[in-house]
């Protein structure tokens, strides 16, 4: 499959599972955001470690009530993600009560006077996931290329995607620079990829 071809392909499994996505009813959409907290043991999160976490645009499945879970059961630093004028996606740290600011295209984060923090455990938002760990994004590469990066400074973080059960297709079309996840976490609990590094266990309602 040619390059043109190959982008062509994960456009159309990008549009297909956002249509999905965006037809969820609002409740749904809640409901299945609450559910995340069920499987938080599943995640192995290491107490006191930072974890990055991202806030919801459009009909992204809400993680807020599991960064709350997050906080008072692990007492977790959470990053959230920022684009600096240098150039590139990093995490700056957010407090429980801090005002978030606005960034840009409708999305709001920790403002300048938060430091920018390193994750142990990145949770990534995603359009389309198979059970490969392969992911689709948004198309822009900001997640493949900072976790590239993060790696060529000698950090080693875990990779998570997060997103709703109806985001899973049976195959992404996934490319050389993508990269893999070592799990998925859904409402229907986390599913173990074998991408990426990983020490977790298929647990919950995944196993299927």
């Amino acid at each position: 499959m040619t390059a043109e071809a190959l982008a062509a392909a994960k456009q159309a499994v990008r549009a297909e599972r956002l249509k999905v996505r965006d037809a969820m009813a609002e409740e749904e959409r809640r409901a299945a955001s609450l559910k995340l907290v069920d499987h938080v043991e599943a995640l192995r999160v290491v107490p006191g470690s930072t974890v990055s976490a991202f806030l919801p645009i459009r009909s992204e499945i809400d993680l807020r009530p599991l960064i709350a879970e997050l906080r008072r059961r692990y007492g977790v630093t959470i990053g959230l993600p920022i684009i600096l004028k240098t150039g590139g996606l990093f995490f700056r740290a957010h407090d429980e009560g801090d005002e978030l600011v606005p960034l840009g295209f409708g999305t709001f984060g920790p403002g300048e006077n938060k430091p920018v923090v390193v994750p142990d455990l990145i949770l990534a938002p995603l359009s389309a996931f198979d059970r490969t760990g392969a992911r689709i994004g948004y198309g822009k590469g900001h997640y493949d290329q900072t976790i590239a990066r993060l790696r060529r400074e000698g950090h080693a973080p875990r990779v998570v995607g997060v997103a709703f059960a109806c985001q899973e297709v049976d195959v992404v079309p996934a490319e050389p620079h993508d990269v893999p996840l070592e799990a998925v976490l859904t409402e229907d609990g986390l599913i173990a990829t074998g991408g990426g590094a990983t020490g977790i266990g298929v647990t919950d309602g995944a196993a299927s």
